[in-house]
């Protein structure tokens, strides 16, 4: 009875769509869809929306028990690879389950980091997934409409080099050119005149990047990608990871595997702020949880259990310090690049007047405790403050304004993100370790992983050497002279 209505609507539907719509233009035909098949899919897509706005959890709501894909881990990474897993497969029935520990995001390496955005990397990999970051913010107003603004800073990276590195920046920049960054290499004399405000007398050559390169804020591209990621249907829930569920698939065979059996991956635990703990099935199952993902690793066995999984994800909290300082003599200009110092020290400008932002990661004797985020003034004095004012005589009467400390999702192994399907799990994907790159290559991170999961390999960009083969492999990724 409800079939012979159902096509009865549909029928007065084409009826009256025919007397609208008598001539298909031929430039259309292509494009052209029956308006029964319309009206079907309309009334399919409809009837979805209400069913999941129905389970959608909320504090009144029904907790999600099933999901299709789970990302552990909402912030920029997490975030955009829910974006971009909804607009790629453009299914409302595909469900995406986002975890976030903490939706203040008051401790995420997201929105502590500088938004830097540069393609001065010599791997290949880093650099075109900067590419595509540069063009991912040249469309925010075309992906998600007029209000979407990360307000660029289109001023360049200026990094530095001494007479030992001089030649692997220049194979950097040559290489960076061939697969399509804009940037120019210039000598003692070109950066003496180009940035006066320069001490160059221990530099050899530099590079600056003149396009695609700058500085943005962290904190409105993750609310873009956030409210992107949930108009196209993702589902956010504030919980933390704590556990995950096995089972044994008989019908699975591992190569390689000394056991009889396969333990796979089927849901994981979450505890919500209340307390309570439940659970979501999966069908896969992303860990995007910066500098906490080797930690949720470890409740999947990732580094506990037999064979393959004795190798754990080697990500850690590393604690950054960020100084803000205003600049008592004559600053350097407006257009003055984020400048990288060849011993790690690098400063930008923060704003129109003579604020400045800079920092420089400790050598690994002198890594700072993980307990809290803390900020070491003493270390500023000590450590950054001379390294500054030696680059930039200006520097030398500066007031530190504030500071403030953050994480990274440290990969102890190479420094390097982590990208794609673990192994042995086969629904299992990591996008986490970029030990302060995560931000700039979050879109294409997400682009990767949704890629991977919907087509079975990565489409765009090939990112299979940053996988977790390598570390099985002992290959491991080094960035070359880049902080």
């Amino acid at each position: 009875m409800f079939r012979k209505e159902f096509y009865s609507v549909c029928k007065k539907f084409v009826l009256n769509r025919r007397i609208h719509t008598s001539v298909v233009s031929c430039d259309n035909v292509e494009n052209f869809e029956h308006p029964l098949k319309r009206t079907v899919r309309v009334l399919a897509q409809d009837f979805q929306r209400i069913v999941r706005k129905a389970n959608k959890f909320t504090s009144d709501g029904i907790f999600p028990t099933h999901a299709d894909i789970v990302i552990i881990g909402g912030a920029a990474i997490g975030s955009s690879i829910a974006y971009f897993l909804k607009h790629k497969t453009g299914l409302t029935g595909l469900r995406v389950v986002v975890i976030e520990k903490d939706n203040t995001y008051s401790q995420c390496s997201t929105v502590l980091s500088l938004g830097g955005l540069r393609q001065q990397f010599s791997l290949a990999e880093n650099i075109q997934m900067s590419l595509f970051g540069a063009e991912f913010l040249r469309t925010l107003k075309h992906r998600f409409g007029p209000d979407a603004d990360v307000h660029f800073t289109p001023n360049g990276y200026l990094m530095l080099a001494t007479e030992h590195g001089a030649q692997q920046l220049l194979d950097n920049a040559k290489l960076q050119k061939h697969l399509g960054a804009i940037n120019t290499v210039l000598n003692k004399d070109d950066l003496k005149q180009r940035f006066p405000w320069l001490n160059v007398d221990d530099v050899e050559v530099g590079c600056f990047g003149l396009e695609k390169e700058g500085w943005f804020d962290p904190w409105a591209l993750l609310t873009i990608l956030k409210r992107g990621a949930i108009n196209l249907g993702a589902e956010y829930i504030q919980g933390e990871a704590v556990g995950f569920s096995f089972k044994t698939q008989q019908d699975i065979y591992m190569d390689g595997a000394l056991t009889g059996s396969y333990e796979g991956l089927d849901a994981v635990q979450i505890k919500l702020p209340d307390g309570e703990t439940k659970s979501i099935k999966f069908a896969y199952c992303v860990i995007a949880a910066g500098a906490e993902s080797g930690k949720i690793a470890k409740l999947a066995k990732v580094g506990c259990g037999p064979e393959m999984l004795t190798v754990p994800l080697p990500v850690e909290r590393r604690k950054r310090y960020v100084y803000c300082f205003d600049c008592q003599g004559e600053p350097p200009g407006l257009n003055t690049p984020l400048t990288v110092d060849y011993t790690g020290a690098y400063f930008r400008r923060e704003g129109l007047g003579g604020s400045f932002l800079a920092g420089l990661s400790p050598p690994p004797e002198e890594e700072p405790d993980v307990l809290n985020l803390d900020v070491d003034h003493q270390y500023f004095d000590d450590k950054l403050w001379p390294l500054l004012a030696h680059r930039v005589p200006a520097f030398n009467s500066i007031k530190v304004r504030s500071a403030w400390g953050g994480y990274y999702d440290f990969n102890a192994f190479d420094e390097n993100g982590i990208i794609g399907p673990h192994p042995y799990y086969y629904n299992l994907y990591f996008a986490t370790g970029f030990s302060g790159h995560g931000i700039q290559q979050s879109p294409a991170v997400g682009r990767a992983i949704a890629e991977h999961i919907v087509d079975g390999r990565f489409q765009t960009l090939d990112l299979t050497r940053l996988g977790f083969d390598r570390l099985l492999l002992d290959k491991p990724m080094y960035e070359v002279c880049i902080v």
